[in-house]
């Protein structure tokens, strides 16, 4: 039994911070590949723990200084040469995700702060607040419309293809679609209820972006559409075009835009319904709007991530689907191939 006075010494000797950065550059970091999404993708919990990451709006608050460390991190890393900066693979993880918040895929550059995926939940945040609050008023519906319009047009324009890049009349034509299609749902639709349940009312804003969205995403993908995607077997070599599997993709990213708005824009109404029915908003009329952004922003946090978690990045699509001739194509020159893959989009 040990004597409480002399307690046996710890056999393991404890490292001073000095030894152990020494300690820690004379160790490689483990070989990974960090272009690949850290979790599995192959799950919904695995793709909701990437997109948290992707779209974290605290990576909004990054400095210059910060994001350039973080690039220097991930070209080093990807090098095979040795990051001084990290301790563990953990630490470049952390890099390569601020490094995606605000570095293109594909042309490594630093792209409009707005338009970054990190900004998508303060940004939304704002816009769904503001068409919620003033969805009464045809100049605010106007205005906020405009603006949500505004900033999907530089999501798209920010995140466009690095290989195939978005034509500036492609970009137009989309904004004015998209603009003109919100417009048109919104006002049609307040004047259509406006004798019904305020409740009713509320849920204007939502139809309308659901309406943009429809024409939005088309517009800007319209190459796609036209010209198809390269399928991938398993091995990512290619195997054919299609432009059905164009068309499966952005319906599913249309769902998904859609479903990261809907918990926002269905739930807040109802929140202020029930302030209006307990006489809370006649008391504090000023808290109409903060309360709306606020809670729209608290929701957009899970929302977002969530809502782009639904369907792979990587889809599925069964050859005996595909169009006639590009199945018949890919059965004869790859006749034990059952699936094949592509990329849907954001």
């Amino acid at each position: 039994m040990a004597d409480p006075q002399n307690p046996i010494p710890n056999p393991t000797p404890v490292l001073e911070r000095d030894q152990f950065a020494a300690f820690s550059k004379m160790t490689p970091l483990p070989r990974v590949d960090i272009d690949q999404p850290k979790y599995d993708q192959s799950t919904y919990v695995g793709r909701a723990k990437h997109f948290l990451l992707v779209t974290n709006p605290l990576n909004v608050l990054a400095t210059n200084t910060k994001l350039e460390q973080a690039r220097q991190i991930v070209l080093k890393y990807r090098a095979g040469k040795e990051v001084t900066e990290c301790r563990t693979i953990e630490d470049v993880w952390k890099a390569k995700y601020l490094y995606d918040s605000a570095f293109h895929p594909e042309t490594g550059d630093k792209q409009i702060i707005i338009g970054r995926m990190s900004a998508q939940m303060p940004m939304n945040m704002l816009i769904t607040g503001g068409m919620m609050a003033f969805y009464k008023s045809t100049g605010a519906v106007v205005f906020w419309q405009w603006m949500n319009q505004t900033f999907n047009a530089i999501v798209n324009y920010t995140n466009r293809s690095g290989t195939s890049p978005l034509s500036n009349s492609q970009l137009l034509t989309s904004y004015c679609l998209a603009t003109g299609g919100a417009l048109a749902t919104a006002l049609s639709l307040n004047r259509a209820v406006k004798n019904m349940n305020p409740l009713v009312g509320r849920m204007v804003p939502l139809v309308a972006v659901a309406a943009a969205n429809c024409i939005n995403i088309p517009c800007m993908r319209m190459q796609e559409i036209r010209n198809g995607v390269v399928l991938l077997d398993e091995k990512n070599a290619e195997v054919g075009v299609s432009k059905k599997a164009a068309c499966v993709g952005i319906s599913a990213v249309i769902v998904s835009r859609i479903c990261m708005a809907l918990p926002g824009m269905t739930l807040t109404p109802m929140l202020m319904n029930l302030l209006e029915r307990r006489g809370f908003l006649a008391k504090y009329p000023k808290s109409n709007a903060p309360i709306q952004t606020l809670f729209c922003g608290f929701v957009l946090i899970f929302a977002t991530p969530l809502g782009c978690a639904f369907f792979k990045q990587r889809a599925a699509i069964k050859v005996a689907s595909l169009e006639p001739e590009v199945r018949d194509n890919i059965e004869k020159k790859r006749p034990e191939l059952d699936t094949v893959w592509y990329n849907k989009g954001l």
